[in-house]
């Protein structure tokens, strides 16, 4: 298990479970383990997603956006739920904004 700090200080968990999800459901992430948890760490812009999730989100060129849902639980924890590739800027309320 790795975790990164999300732009409101919280550590956001991505364990072994969540990351064999990922990588079984987004095989093109497979080999991006790291960029998932830089993603979080420090995004281009955060949406508001469904349900008290947050979508970090990293452009990663020609319109190509990484995407990492995550939740945060209380200021000290919070965990990935998914993550995937998307052509296009991720749609919804910006919450941050680098």
């Amino acid at each position: 298990m790795k975790a990164a700090y999300s732009v409101n200080g919280v550590p956001i968990r991505l364990t072994h479970e969540r990351w064999h999800h990922i990588v079984e459901n987004h095989d093109d992430l497979a080999s991006y383990f790291y960029e998932v948890l830089e993603t979080v760490e420090k995004p281009d812009i955060v949406v508001r997603g469904n349900k008290g999730t947050l979508k970090a989100a990293r452009n990663m060129g020609k319109r190509r956006w990484l995407v990492v849902v995550y939740r945060e639980l209380s200021e000290r924890d919070g965990f990935v739920i998914t993550a995937y590739l998307l052509h296009g800027k991720p749609k919804g309320e910006v919450v941050w904004r680098q």
